[in-house]
């Protein structure tokens, strides 16, 4: 019965397409941050929304539970409400050159992922309210590495979207990226309310991306997102607000009519595009991989979890950063780039497919 009212519960959050904080932890000296002020002044006055002002940044005792399964839900619910330390950005292969750090954590519950391993016992939304401190950074970055381009992701460690409505960082982002001639920005979600972000001057310096799969997929292990028409239909909003648009097919599973399935969700996508363009639509696919670490925390959240991990189907392989990671083997990894290569140049015309690994 609390599975069951949990999902009811992020599935009317979805509805509403709006995150609705169970709890908000105010760190020590965040409300000194307009941000953080205006978050405090929205939710003051909410019963159902308790507000705790930390005397220190140590937050994790909030956040209720005895063992990871029931952590990981309270958390799933918590607002942290802090400011980003440090200011040295992390870098982003293959997506950009740095990440920018906006918001850690996401609301979504998808099985799959390599949150739920990076984030602790604990996978709290957190949002940093020193936005001025953070885009000045970039600002150095930018410099540092002219006359070339420096390309910024916004969601290397989170979901943005569903915190937009508080935290506006999007918002400020897209602003300040528009009037940089030698920088871009981009993020990626799983959610479908953009609307405030329609109407801003963005110069086409912004790329918002969607992350999609067949429904299937989404329906078994995505869980608390939007639907795959959801998505898409936001999808069509950006790119007639002018911005360019791209595709984040992750992660690729190879499994029963699984090439049916994708060539379906490629073919509903073109058929809801625009004729007219402004700029190609971009493709990253991404297929499957987990490591042993991953593994045993998603069997603990996600006891009954039907994702395929059995090690013995996949080839151990070293990652970029030391740790090993089992993916596909070599063969099935071929037939996947083999399949998404002809399927996306044969259905999209002005498109550019950025990698599939």
């Amino acid at each position: 019965m609390e599975r069951r009212k949990w999902i009811q519960l992020f599935k009317l959050f979805i509805r509403k397409n709006m995150f609705l904080p169970k709890r908000i932890l105010f760190e020590k000296d965040s409300l000194k941050f307009d941000m953080a002020k205006e978050i405090l002044e929205r939710f003051k006055n909410n019963d159902d929304v308790e507000i705790i002002n930390l005397p220190s940044n140590k937050y994790k005792d909030h956040v209720p539970g005895n063992d990871l399964y029931s952590q990981y839900r309270e958390g799933k619910r918590t607002l942290v409400v802090g400011t980003k330390k440090s200011l040295k950005f992390q870098s982003c292969k293959p997506s950009a050159h740095f990440q920018l750090p906006l918001v850690s954590g996401c609301i979504g519950q998808c099985e799959y992922c390599y949150l739920n391993t990076q984030l602790g016992d604990k996978p709290f939304i957190r949002v940093h309210v020193n936005i001025d401190e953070i885009l000045n950074q970039a600002e150095k970055y930018i410099d540092e590495r002219f006359p070339d381009t420096t390309i910024f992701e916004g969601a290397a460690t989170s979901d943005p979207v569903p915190v937009e409505p508080y935290t506006h960082s999007l918002e400020r982002a897209i602003i300040f990226f528009s009037s940089r001639k030698n920088a871009r920005f981009r993020f990626v979600t799983k959610y479908n309310d953009v609307d405030s972000l329609l109407n801003l001057e963005h110069n086409g310096n912004t790329e918002i991306r969607f992350s999609i799969n067949t429904p299937s997929i989404i329906n078994r292990f995505e869980h608390a997102t939007a639907s795959l028409d959801k998505r898409i239909e936001a999808s069509m909003k950006v790119s007639q607000a002018g911005y360019p648009i791209g595709f984040l097919i992750a992660p690729v599973f190879i499994y029963t009519n699984w090439k049916e399935e994708y060539h379906d969700m490629l073919i509903g996508l073109k058929d809801k595009f625009p004729h007219d363009l402004k700029y190609p639509v971009t493709f990253e696919i991404i297929s499957h991989r987990y490591t042993t670490i991953a593994k045993n925390r998603i069997l603990q959240i996600f006891p009954q979890s039907k994702l395929p991990m059995n090690d013995k189907e996949r080839k151990f392989k070293y990652g970029q950063f030391g740790y090993g990671k089992y993916v596909y083997p070599k063969e099935s990894l071929d037939e996947i780039k083999q399949f998404f290569t002809e399927e996306i140049e044969k259905l999209f015309s002005k498109k550019k497919v950025k990698y599939i690994i």
